[in-house]
């Protein structure tokens, strides 16, 4: 599993018009390129009188999938940018179409670019970039006469809880970044005398918001 990695929080869409063309941007999280290509029909259906529905997926822990589609555009000045955008914010498992209506004003190559690249930018945004960061789940029991200690430190260190059950014995359940768990139980161990009873669990992602690279640092 990797450390850390980004991705969109989900669905986002917004447009911005450019020398009379107007431009649709979506952008989705697509865990399989079945996800991604059925997000893709069925905005070419949403929009099936536009221009052009031009598209591009990045998908997989190493960016395996990788596809893009200019839909009619010159080659190179669509499904290209948009694929590039979405490498650049460093993003996994998204699918990004930019639908175009023609407003009578060609752009040029150069102008197609920026314009799928702007339009990427803003579907990017409005789903918002979330970083997912490895974290290792711990489970800390103790007697009740422990638990004010306890409670005390992970207010201490700011730990991400995420329960804690109150039976015979009080289980509050903790995430720690991967990589400083050891740390953690030791430091918790000499803190409870030895008293607390701490189990791992299994490994998960934890989301924080991130901001999208602008069109102009493309």
């Amino acid at each position: 599993m990797l450390q850390q990695y980004k991705t969109i929080a989900g669905y986002g869409e917004d447009e911005i018009v450019i020398e009379r063309s107007r431009f649709i941007g979506y952008a989705q999280r697509v865990t399989t390129e079945e996800e991604a290509t059925a997000f893709i029909a069925m905005i070419k259906k949403k929009h099936w009188d536009a221009t052009h529905n031009c598209s591009a997926f990045v998908i997989g822990e190493n960016d395996q999938i990788q596809r893009s589609s200019d839909d009619g555009e010159p080659s190179g000045t669509a499904g290209k940018p948009i694929l590039e955008c979405i490498k650049k914010n460093g993003v996994k498992d998204t699918a990004v179409v930019v639908t175009r209506y023609f407003g009578g004003i060609k752009l040029g190559a150069g102008g197609l670019v920026r314009a799928y690249t702007a339009g990427t930018v803003i579907a990017l945004k409005a789903a918002g970039i979330v970083v997912h960061t490895l974290h290792q789940k711990i489970s800390i029991s103790v007697d009740y006469t422990w638990w004010g200690k306890v409670e005390n430190e992970l207010r201490i260190g700011q730990q991400r809880v995420v329960g804690t059950d109150y039976t015979d014995r009080v289980t509050v359940h903790v995430l720690i970044p991967d990589g400083e768990q050891d740390t953690f139980v030791d430091h918790m161990t000499d803190q409870t005398n030895g008293q607390a009873e701490i189990t791992l669990g299994e490994k998960e992602y934890v989301e924080v918001p991130v901001e999208a690279v602008g069109s102009e640092d493309v």
